[in-house]
């Protein structure tokens, strides 16, 4: 009797440690395969915030060079003034 519960404490065992082992396999796929996801969320935050970043640069540069042409201008139009006294 006792080598029949024996054994079958011993099988029961057995096969909960094989059940963990194998859930330790998936979970770590699982956290590989989440790793590159959030991997590829930040590529893509990165990517996003460059984008933004060149398309405030492109802005500035483009109101500081028709800031530069107004100041040309009036330049160019307070010169004449003083000429023409």
């Amino acid at each position: 009797m006792k080598r029949i519960a024996i054994l079958a404490m011993l099988t029961a065992w057995s096969v909960a440690w094989s059940i963990t082992s194998r859930a330790q396999g998936i979970s770590i796929a699982e956290y590989e395969r989440q790793s590159q996801e959030a991997a590829k969320k930040q590529q893509k935050v990165n990517r996003k915030a460059a984008k933004k970043q060149r398309k405030m640069l492109r802005k500035a540069g483009k109101k500081q060079r028709k800031a530069m042409k107004q100041y040309q201008k009036a330049q160019r139009n307070s010169v004449g003034k003083v000429n023409r006294r």
